[in-house]
């Protein structure tokens, strides 16, 4: 089972959250009234396509256990090219967050990715 799933953020949107203690969402979950992740397999494609050459890009590492408890539920759900990606459907507390990242750019306009932990 998937430990941790990953939201890109800006360390604006990041830090509003924080002050908040809770992530509503980018203007892109508002607008879908979820908010997205990817896995750790799909996140550098999620990158590639919706936040190319995004200054100041994070990526948290989120725990699903802790999301998995809250009262809007975690839904998996097809999306691109029918793949199952995480959708949580109420706000995301800060304490979910595992880990965070800085990606730094490439001279392409593409992020630099740590490591990630490929679970099943």
């Amino acid at each position: 089972m998937v430990k941790r799933i990953y939201k890109l953020a800006t360390r604006q949107q990041w830090a509003e959250a924080r002050d908040m203690g809770q992530f509503l969402g980018a203007p892109v979950d508002l607008a879908d009234g979820f908010i997205h992740f990817s896995t750790a397999a799909q996140v550098e494609e999620t990158a590639r396509k919706h936040f190319q050459g995004v200054d100041d890009l994070l990526l948290l590492a989120v725990s699903v256990e802790q999301l998995s408890a809250l009262e809007g539920p975690l839904k998996w759900e097809p999306s691109r090219g029918g793949a199952l990606f995480p959708h949580l459907y109420a706000s995301m507390p800060v304490s979910a967050v595992m880990e965070e990242f800085a990606l730094p750019m490439d001279g392409e306009g593409f992020h630099v990715f740590p490591q990630l932990q490929q679970e099943e």
